[in-house]
């Protein structure tokens, strides 16, 4: 049997086809439980309760490692306990899921703000801008927060401004 260049074409682009596995599909459903728990999670975060808040984030990753939001939010409890290390790592976890989550890069940029790590928000700053050309909430917060400059908590500390 000759195989024509015709047909080999066909079967190398028929194999190159990306065709939805049963895992992605499920990845692509929100679990009931996770979303419950990350509602519950920004309900305590907004109650001042931030260690609970950060208890049902993570039962929300346990349940759904693939839930995003969660991420971003346990990003913003960490940012809340000025813990900005640690929201930075969060919001990596989430733009590994998703490379263009607006939340995710946005927050992040808030924290390497709050460590002075101007340079690194701006670079977030601008793969928000291209994202979202005519604005979007976490640009416009990103971008307050760069023109207000590092933290009040890094100047009274005497801290200088890291450069990237």
């Amino acid at each position: 049997m000759r195989i024509t260049p015709l047909a080999l074409a066909l079967g190398l682009a028929a194999s190159t086809v990306s065709v939805p596995t049963l895992a992605s599909e499920q990845a692509m459903k929100s679990d009931p439980r996770s979303a419950a728990l990350l509602e519950k999670g920004k309900a305590l975060r907004a109650a001042g309760k931030l260690v609970e808040a950060d208890d049902a984030l993570e039962a929300a990753l346990v349940a759904d490692p693939a839930n995003r939001a969660a991420f971003v939010e346990m990003a913003r409890v960490a940012i809340d306990q000025k813990l900005y290390g640690q929201a930075i790592a969060m919001t990596r976890k989430a733009l590994v899921l998703e490379p263009t989550d607006r939340d995710a890069l946005g927050v992040q940029g808030e924290a390497m703000i709050e460590l002075g790590a101007m340079d690194r928000a701006k670079a977030n700053r601008d793969k928000l801008a291209k994202l979202c050309p005519t604005g979007c909430d976490p640009l416009g917060r990103l971008d307050g927060k760069l023109r207000s400059g590092p933290s009040m908590a890094a100047a009274q500390t005497g801290e200088k401004p890291k450069a990237n």
